[in-house]
């Protein structure tokens, strides 16, 4: 095995969270390649946006926030994300110079006797005094256990298995979820295929322009859960699902009409215990992600409940692993944020024990 390589940080993964802490540590004086090393899982620019759907646009995504020193300006909304991200991501490496290293899958994330971090790799292996975890969820899609689940004879797929509308033609599509995956394809499927769409919860429109100090809120409660070790839920689910110009259209033709999830999956459907069914060719899961952390593992730091406790963005049980894109953090423009406050909180600690071990 080779000699593993030294650097003071460590970053994993090079979607938006990784690239925005990048950009920051670059900033704070840690030098490309010897201070720090972005390694990213994927073979090529763009994060979990270059695996998205063809047919999302950039005018039908959420959102896409800009990286920060570096404005996202496609050349048409018509774009689909999947190209227009990812190239933005490849530029903004470029730009400022980004020590990414790709495809490197990190395997697990090891205390040393030394006090620094040993991230392992089946192409080698890097010792560091930080570590920055910006791994994000889409290599975790989620999909609830119903009963009869296993008996359905038609298709079912999650959102990352998604690539278009035109396949459902004629079909009966059951969508499963409650977030803005879910109502964006509901607004492509209802134009070939027949729709039912099912929530745990009702779903929560909010209208007009969401603000700054609204989505500090929505933050904060999803902060205060990781603080206590709680399971955060989403972001996105703490907000609300944003009526935009297509939303008020599916809206108002009856497309975003919900029903409370099923009961139990049949063979040819779902049921609920009151007696209704609906039949069904397909069940689309539009239920989500997990943190994609399972690498973290040897250092022990999940609660009962699966959650790694953070104070900002750091760990609670080892402040010198940063966690961007994880619970408060998990959205584009959180992952900004988090970018920022991690490469800040690294410097400080780095330098204190910098400090501490020239006047030992």
């Amino acid at each position: 095995m080779s000699t593993p390589r030294d650097v003071d940080v460590v970053v994993i993964g090079a979607g938006q969270a990784g690239l925005s802490t990048a950009y920051h540590l670059a900033r704070l004086g840690f030098p490309p390649g010897r201070g720090f090393v972005v390694l990213d899982g994927d073979a090529a620019p763009g994060g979990a946006w270059q695996h998205r759907w063809p047919s999302l646009t950039i005018a039908t995504t959420h959102r896409v926030h800009e990286l920060p020193g570096l404005p996202f300006t496609p050349a048409s909304e018509d774009l689909p994300a999947a190209e227009a991200v990812p190239a933005y991501f490849a530029e903004y490496e470029r730009r400022f110079g980004l020590p990414v290293q790709r495809p490197v899958q990190v395997t697990a994330v090891r205390r040393t006797g030394d006090g620094r971090f040993l991230v392992s790799a089946p192409e080698g292996g890097w010792r560091a005094r930080g570590v920055v975890n910006a791994t994000g969820t889409w290599t975790r899609p989620f999909v609830p256990h119903y009963p009869g689940r296993e008996t359905f004879r038609g298709r079912q797929l999650h959102t990352v298995g998604y690539r278009g509308a035109a396949e459902f033609t004629g079909q009966s599509v059951v969508v499963v979820g409650g977030g803005a995956s879910a109502v964006q394809l509901l607004g492509e499927l209802a134009a070939v295929a027949r729709t039912t769409w099912v929530t745990r919860r009702p779903p929560v429109w909010r209208e007009g322009p969401f603000g700054e100090e609204q989505g500090r809120e929505a933050v904060a409660r999803v902060a205060e859960a990781v603080r206590a070790g709680r399971a955060p839920g989403s972001v996105v689910g703490a907000t609300g699902l944003v009526v935009t110009p297509w939303v008020r259209r599916a809206l108002d033709d009856g497309v975003l009409t919900r029903l409370p999830v099923f009961d139990r999956i049949t063979p040819d459907g779902v049921a609920w215990d009151d007696g209704r069914t609906v039949r069904a060719d397909v069940i689309l899961w539009a239920t989500g992600f997990r943190a994609a952390v399972g690498h973290l593992a040897p250092l022990r730091l999940r609660t009962r409940d699966g959650v790694i406790r953070l104070d900002g963005t750091s760990a609670v049980d080892e402040p010198r692993l940063q966690l961007v894109g994880y619970g408060p953090s998990a959205s584009t423009i959180g992952a900004n944020r988090a970018g920022r406050a991690a490469a800040r909180t690294l410097r400080r600690l780095l330098d204190q024990d910098t400090e501490l071990a020239r006047t030992a």
